[in-house]
């Protein structure tokens, strides 16, 4: 253990609550057109057009440009519903392709439409439930591994090729497989449709590519007798419908962060900070633990200098996360072994950041990440550097790891480069298995004292964070050295303040869930 003065943890807790309210204001009375998507597909709407546009897009690009949807896209949904079509489906291509645009100027009144789309609000409920209760269940039957589970990442482009590399990884010993989105689907401000079957740097993020990935994990489930967690990324301009997707077909995990589409995507922080809360919210209801991208901040600033940022980060993101529905079991925090390791020492401040944060949260998922920034074309270096990583995320208790490649700097990592991951990684994590459990830490010695500044430190971010709000502090670089605008980036077109009359019974029902 390493000294942790809980009054100042306290204090952090507080303050990180205060900025997330402050942002909370904003968010409570604006939507998105990302959000607006979102519950078209949860009532069941899809399919694209001859051009491969969704029609979620088309139905709400409409009503945007004509003026109408910031009263909330399921208000005009339901006053078709309540009108006489026949399905929701047909209410939706309604509202694309008629000639008459309903201007809500006449027609059913608010009691009517709640009664048209509450069997539907219900039925979107019901599929997040069900896809729950099936992932679940399988748990019951076959267990996972024990922590920290081993993290490995998939991506050829070709989505049936990444099921067979996923369960290939997961007979080598992966607890958790990753399919890498595409290179810039972040910045996609729609859906793809479909299987994909060749891509850049990754694989889409689709309904059916999750599909294809769940059905491949739940049978090396029952091959290899253990169960087998399948994440993916819940970011960019379609955050919360890709929440949705992830949510109805059984995603363990989703990469969803509150900061990192603003700092590392330039998506506005205004788009973000509401499309994150709406993912959260249904992330909340199926169960699925996040991983926040702390890790990513030591990519573009120093390890060692900015190392309180992560901290800061974490409490903001878990003050978010609550105010969302998430419980702390859900939130896999994030932090990363990014320090230069021919530092002195470098290994024990490295301990000592990945013992802090492990127990300032002692019940969430920490996802601790791989050495990366300082990776060269030596692959025995890169494998032996791997190996110090995987010492310290079994010594601290980290919930889940992430493993480096010892060829990441060279190629995209071939089979047998994850194979020798794994099996590495269960060497370490066997022949070091209670290591923490043995050791302790002088009270007045360097580790110890490298966790006090760090939470020092943070502490001091998060005032001043506190003092002038996260907006102001984003702009400044107060996290990643990266500065933003509050009305730059990416997606701010796409922001909307609510009409007095919004209507959102799939949201309503979501923040009363318990």
């Amino acid at each position: 253990m390493v000294p942790v003065d809980d009054r100042k943890v306290a204090r952090c807790r507080e303050l990180a609550d205060a900025i997330a309210a402050d942002v909370q204001r904003f968010i409570d009375v604006h939507t998105t057109v990302g959000v607006e998507r979102t519950v078209l597909r949860a009532y069941g709407v899809s399919g694209v057009n001859d051009e491969g546009v969704p029609l979620v897009n088309l139905v709400v690009d409409r009503y945007r440009e004509a003026g109408l949807l910031d009263r909330g896209i399921t208000h005009f949904l339901a006053r078709a519903l309540a009108r006489g079509a026949r399905s929701v489906q047909e209410a939706a291509e309604g509202l694309a392709y008629s000639s008459i645009l309903d201007d809500d100027s006449t027609g059913p009144t608010r009691e009517e439409e709640q009664l048209a789309i509450a069997d539907a609000t219900q039925a979107a409920l019901d599929r997040i439930d069900l896809a729950r209760e099936k992932r679940e269940a399988l748990k019951r039957v076959h267990a996972p591994g024990a922590a920290p589970l081993k993290y490995v990442i998939v991506a050829t482009g070709n989505i049936h090729d990444d099921a067979l590399q996923a369960k290939a990884a997961a007979f080598a010993g992966a607890d958790i497989v990753a399919v890498i989105r595409a290179t810039a689907q972040s910045l996609l401000d729609y859906v793809p449709e479909g299987a994909t079957t060749e891509g850049y740097g990754g694989t889409f993020a689709t309904q059916e590519n999750f599909r294809i990935i769940r059905a491949a994990m739940d049978e090396s489930t029952r091959n290899f007798g253990r169960y087998i967690h399948q994440t993916n990324y819940s970011s960019g301009l379609c955050m919360a419908e890709i929440a949705w997707i992830g949510a109805v077909e059984g995603l363990d995990m989703l990469l969803n962060d509150a900061m990192y589409g603003i700092l590392f995507r330039d998506i506005n922080m205004c788009r973000t900070f509401v499309d994150q809360y709406v993912s959260r919210r249904l992330i909340a209801r199926a169960g699925i633990v996040i991983n926040t991208g702390e890790d990513n901040y030591l990519t573009t600033a120093d390890a060692i200098d900015k190392a309180h940022t992560v901290l800061a980060s974490q409490f903001i993101n878990e003050a978010f996360a609550f105010r969302a529905g998430l419980r702390e079991e859900q939130l896999g925090l994030g932090h990363a072994y990014e320090i230069d390791p021919w530092i002195e020492d470098s290994f024990l401040i490295e301990l000592a950041q990945a013992q802090l944060v492990r127990q300032i949260f002692p019940r969430h998922p920490i996802k601790w990440m791989p050495p990366t920034k300082h990776k060269t074309g030596d692959i025995f270096f890169a494998h032996v550097h791997e190996a110090m990583f995987n010492l310290v995320g079994v010594t601290t208790n980290q919930s889940i790891e992430l493993l480096g490649m010892l060829s990441e700097a060279v190629h995209n990592p071939m089979l047998m480069d994850r194979y020798l991951s794994l099996k590495a990684t269960r060497y370490v994590h066997s022949a070091c298995k209670h290591l923490g459990d043995e050791i302790t830490f002088k009270p007045d010695g360097r580790i110890a004292r490298r966790a006090v500044q760090v939470l020092d430190e943070a502490l001091a971010q998060l005032e001043e964070v506190a003092r002038e709000g996260i907006w102001d502090a984003i702009g400044r670089g107060a996290f990643a050295d990266v500065k933003r605008t509050r009305t730059g980036g990416k997606g701010y077109s796409g922001v909307l303040k609510k009409h007095a009359g919004y209507m959102n019974p799939l949201l309503d029902a979501l923040e009363a869930s318990p």
